[in-house]
């Protein structure tokens, strides 16, 4: 029977689609100077990833067994896609199983910066018993969404379900995307059905002008730095979720600093595993550790269509 390496890992439902198609899959975790030896000893014949295992060149030309190399995930920045494909490797992601997750994600992070709930969470167990109606009157000061500007830097599957869920609540949509000229938006609102929205891209100048928030889902580069920043009204909120880098981390720390953003949510990080402590310690930036796509229904559809992929180009 061939045999399929999860390096980091795979659903269940994945694992039983891929065994009743008469594989093994083994999901003990190799560690990354010792796959080659691992993956040439077992003659694996597929390599499954996320984003902690690397697979670049080297690796590539060290295991002549490989036919598939799996991406779970959107970005394949960890794998040299072009030099796999050279070698006749195929190479597959799963770009639409964690976007509904992704999405969900800005909008809580959207919403914890409107209600100071990130600096809430921080300051009310120092200061709650002592200073209640200070921090009350402090975090008085919120925004509701409904009738806000989201703008929406990259407007792919992710871009346009943060669309979806921008819309559900209110919200003015305008995107940016040199691919994508326009898209209909399907919005499900209870007790009205589904209503669907034409939106048509915008210059990136127009949305840094227009928006109230902003969200990127760009594949990398930088993007964002003083002279985006200048462009965009005073106290635009910014969301990155995509890629660390595409906002400059220290012009984003200046642009905090001076007012110009009133708050930031990241996701992603220059230097992860280790952000910069100043992006850590600062009050006005909401923060996750990289975990857009990691939901439990996510994770099962990123097994599934993973399995679903492997099996047919195996065939």
């Amino acid at each position: 029977m061939k045999k399929i390496l999860a390096n980091d890992g795979m659903e269940a439902e994945g694992i039983k689609l891929l065994e009743k198609a008469g594989y093994i899959v083994i999901t003990e975790k190799v560690a990354q100077d010792e796959l080659s030896e691992a993956i040439n000893e077992n003659d694996y014949v597929a390599l499954t990833v996320r984003s902690a295992t690397k697979v670049n060149k080297e690796l590539i030309d060290q295991c002549p067994s490989l036919r598939v190399i799996a991406r779970g995930g959107v970005g394949m920045d960890n794998i040299d896609v072009e030099y796999a494909k050279k070698k006749n490797i195929q190479v597959v992601n799963t770009p639409a199983a964690s976007s509904l997750s992704v999405a969900e994600l800005v909008i809580a992070h959207i919403y914890s910066m409107s209600r100071w709930l990130h600096e809430s969470n921080r300051t009310m167990p120092v200061q709650g018993g002592t200073e209640f109606a200070a921090l009350k009157k402090k975090y008085s000061k919120g925004y509701e969404l409904g009738g806000k500007t989201m703008g929406i830097i990259g407007f792919g599957r992710i871009g346009q379900s943060v669309a979806k869920l921008a819309l559900g609540n209110g919200m003015k949509v305008v995107a940016y995307d040199p691919f994508i000229a326009d898209a209909k938006i399907d919005v499900e609102i209870f007790g009205a059905g589904k209503v669907t929205a034409h939106i048509k891209t915008s210059s990136l100048d127009d949305v840094l002008k227009m928006s109230d928030y902003i969200t990127l889902h760009v594949p990398g580069g930088k993007l964002i730095g003083k002279d985006e920043i200048k462009k965009m009204k005073k106290g635009v909120m910014l969301v990155n979720a995509s890629r660390g880098g595409v906002i400059d981390e220290k012009d984003l720390l200046e642009g905090l600093n001076s007012g110009h953003i009133a708050h930031a949510a990241l996701d992603v990080f220059e230097g992860e595993p280790t952000p910069k402590k100043e992006l850590l310690q600062h009050p006005k930036i909401s923060m996750t550790p990289h975990i857009g796509g990691s939901t439990e229904e996510a994770q099962q559809r990123i097994g599934v269509e993973l399995a679903e992929k492997i099996i047919h180009f195996l065939r």
